[in-house]
């Protein structure tokens, strides 16, 4: 079971990295698929730069791999032209393609539990009331910060902008956006909790003991450091 989670990280990483390579391929269109999956291309780096010193637990590599996978899908195809959501939008009469809630949703469902690692591991919040309540204000944040930059492009780019924004004439877009955000962080953080605060105490065992193990080869490997005998 160690090494399959030792493997697990490296894996994921492949996989958003193929289908990622997959998506850039014949996009339809070029610039949404770069706005859409830069998230993508600059967070994946620096997992991989800041792994020795900062790992993470085999539950958020999961979720960020699904999110990554979310991002690259609607990258590809748009959000409003996805072919899941089209056959969710005709199988149940919905009036647009709902492949953009989705992705909003997954928004605050994944950070939820980002914000929640760097909390918990950089901060004295492990085990406070607030550390929920905060996790759910850093999402909603995080999803008008989003929001915002959604509208610098659509006043940059104008109309070439509108395969990113995919408000598909809803005139609320915007606010549901947030909604489903806020959704997702919250959710997240009522089902997920507990199964993270183990994987979180698991990771604090592990590298208590990598730490412990280094220190005494160091003192092994040290000249000088053996009792002299009288």
């Amino acid at each position: 079971m160690t090494a399959v989670r030792r493997r697990l990280p490296v894996m994921l990483a492949w996989a958003v990295v193929a289908a990622l390579a997959l998506s850039a391929w014949g996009p339809r269109d070029r610039t949404t698929w770069f706005l859409e999956t830069v998230w993508v291309l600059v967070g994946l780096p620096l997992i991989v730069l800041t792994w020795r010193r900062f790992p993470l637990t085999d539950l958020l590599c999961c979720l960020l791999a699904v999110h990554a996978l979310v991002l690259i899908v609607g990258g590809h195809y748009t959000y409003a032209q996805v072919p899941l959501g089209d056959w969710v939008r005709d199988t149940f009469g919905l009036d647009r393609n709902p492949y953009d809630r989705l992705g909003h949703l997954m928004q605050g469902f994944v950070p939820a539990v980002l914000v929640r690692e760097l909390l918990s591991r950089t901060s004295p919040l492990r085990g406070s009331r607030w550390l929920a309540p905060l996790t759910v204000c850093a999402c909603l944040a995080f999803s008008a910060v989003f929001e915002m930059l959604e509208w610098a492009a659509a006043v940059i780019g104008g109309q070439a902008a509108d395969a990113f924004l995919a408000t598909q004439g809803d005139v609320w877009d915007t606010q549901w956006d947030m909604f489903c955000a806020l959704i997702g962080a919250t959710v997240s953080v009522l089902v997920l909790s507990r199964p993270h605060d183990r994987q979180l105490d698991r990771l604090a065992l592990t590298a208590s003991y990598s730490a412990d193990a280094s220190t005494s080869a160091l003192r092994t490997s040290t000249p000088g450091t053996r009792p002299r005998l009288r």
